[in-house]
């Protein structure tokens, strides 16, 4: 009787330790399947590394290149085609089942100057902007077309300033052609891929004067019947905002006037900072308990949010694989994956949104019905 016990008790532990390494094997792209897509974004050392191969396999099904398909990376002269990390990564998706980003083809950072100047140093004229645009973002997305199944044509082209008049950026693009060129690069990016989805991409989407800047746009250029597809949070956020409600009303106000909305962007940091500006603070805070406890409340709030509109959000976009990757630095602690490439906490509360609290009372309910067998031997 004693060794039958001993023989019940060796399968239970076994039964109870195979529960938890299936649960662990699950991973954030399992859970969501029925949400929407879970992105990454990648460097070289990400899909050249076994550690980290296994990682982005287990949890993302969507991946966007974070420097290496910008146009400075791939023409960083005229004519000068530079492809080689692009194709990797492009190579990755294709070899593993994963859908690539492509990110991005107009932005005012990461490109050429050749791009805006003649050989005299003076501004090109409309024209010739156009005709070098038109050469690039073709080039780029005929390349890629089979394995991109969505673009940020433009990135980042409205002005933070609340009180400005003009609700663009004064980039070289916007000094050269207007707000025209964002009409441009979305019927090149067409022309070029007609089953391309087509975002307009930039952060603090969620700021209620920026918000607003962006749907104006966006419903001017619907209507007049230029071909974008979806809008892209980048949601480069912190622990105290931006609020529930403004994410939520953005949301909302996008899904009335386009099919889709990614976060393309996301990442949490812990000090006061958010947005996409590249002047900021990598020292973070501590990360005391409470800092801790916001962190994660934080990101379940949004995970919760984003699952309300699982009907209009195609795909989230964590913005590199862990902190030791992230372009904040470690020490803003903004990823679900710390710098050693371990899951913290939030990573679970993330992935486990709805099967956390059931799946603890089921095992405790096997226990249970396993010592009353036990203790009726």
């Amino acid at each position: 009787m004693k060794a039958f016990k001993l023989i019940a008790l060796s399968l239970m532990a076994f039964a109870l330790a195979t529960n938890a390494q299936a649960g662990g094997e699950k991973g954030l792209k399992d859970a969501y399947k029925k949400y929407f897509k879970i992105g990454v974004a990648v460097n070289m050392r990400n899909i050249t590394n076994p550690e980290q191969i296994e990682l982005i396999k287990k949890d993302y099904n969507s991946i966007t290149a974070e420097n290496d398909m910008k146009p400075q990376s791939l023409q960083p002269q005229e004519g000068q085609w530079n492809w080689g990390n692009a194709d990797k990564i492009a190579d990755f998706c294709r070899a593993n089942g994963i859908k690539l980003r492509g990110h991005t083809l107009a932005w005012h950072s990461q490109v050429g100057q050749w791009m805006f100047y003649d050989e005299n140093h003076q501004l090109v004229d409309k024209e010739t902007l156009y005709d070098r645009m038109r050469t690039h973002i073709t080039t780029v997305i005929n390349r890629y077309k089979d394995i991109v199944y969505c673009w940020d044509v433009v990135n980042e082209v409205f002005t933070d300033d609340a009180r400005a008049e003009n609700p663009f950026r004064q980039s070289m693009w916007y000094r050269i052609a207007g707000e025209d060129f964002i009409d441009s690069a979305f019927v090149f990016a067409h022309r070029a891929d007609p089953n391309a989805i087509l975002y307009i991409n930039d952060y603090n989407a969620a700021t209620p004067h920026k918000r607003d800047k962006i749907y104006n746009k966006v419903k001017k250029m619907i209507e007049a019947g230029i071909p974008v597809d979806g809008i892209g949070m980048q949601g480069h956020y912190n622990i105290y905002g931006p609020s529930e409600k403004d994410i939520d009303d953005a949301i909302t106000k996008y899904a009335s006037i386009v099919k889709y909305v990614q976060f393309t962007e996301l990442d949490i940091r812990v000090n006061e900072q958010m947005g996409g500006q590249l002047q900021f603070n990598r020292d973070g805070a501590a990360i005391t308990p409470e800092v801790k406890q916001k962190f994660e409340d934080q990101y379940t709030m949004l995970f919760r949010l984003l699952r309300k509109h699982k009907d209009v959000i195609d795909c989230v976009t964590f913005w590199n694989l862990s902190d030791r990757d992230s372009w904040l630095g470690a020490r803003n602690y903004p990823l679900p994956y710390d710098e050693n490439y371990k899951p913290k906490d939030v990573y679970y509360l993330i992935r486990d949104f709805n099967n956390q609290k059931k799946s603890v009372k089921a095992s405790s309910a096997k226990v249970v019905d396993f010592e009353k067998y036990l203790r009726g031997l």
